[in-house]
């Protein structure tokens, strides 16, 4: 079985909390959440942004690169979100020239 077969990481996942905003602003079109498939893509929503995922796996983590738009902005950047000891994941997002913002998630 190979690590991407393995991964603990799949499934869809609640934004419960960030570093840079309260829950009412990840709230704001719809819950907040993101989205792991085992094909390989996926799918995060928080605030005005919406966008698509191209995900790598490890057996804990997922390495992503996402597409979408923020405020009808087209955004594009990169991520990871690993496993914590907690059962939750831990979601950094590295938004091409803008934002670093870490978020945390439960499963959903």
């Amino acid at each position: 079985m190979t690590a991407a077969q393995r991964c603990k990481v799949f499934g869809k996942w609640r934004l419960t909390e960030s570093d840079q905003w309260d829950r009412a602003y990840l709230d704001l079109v719809e819950p907040a959440c993101i989205r792991f498939d085992e094909d390989g893509r996926g799918e995060m929503v928080f605030g005005a942004l919406q966008a698509s995922l191209e995900c790598k796996t490890g057996v804990s983590i997922i390495f992503f690169d996402f597409d979408g738009s923020d405020e009808m902005t087209p955004i594009r950047g990169t991520g990871t979100a690993e496993l914590a000891e907690d059962g939750s994941i831990e979601v950094e997002i590295s938004i091409d020239h803008g934002d670093e913002i870490q978020i945390k998630a439960r499963r959903w």
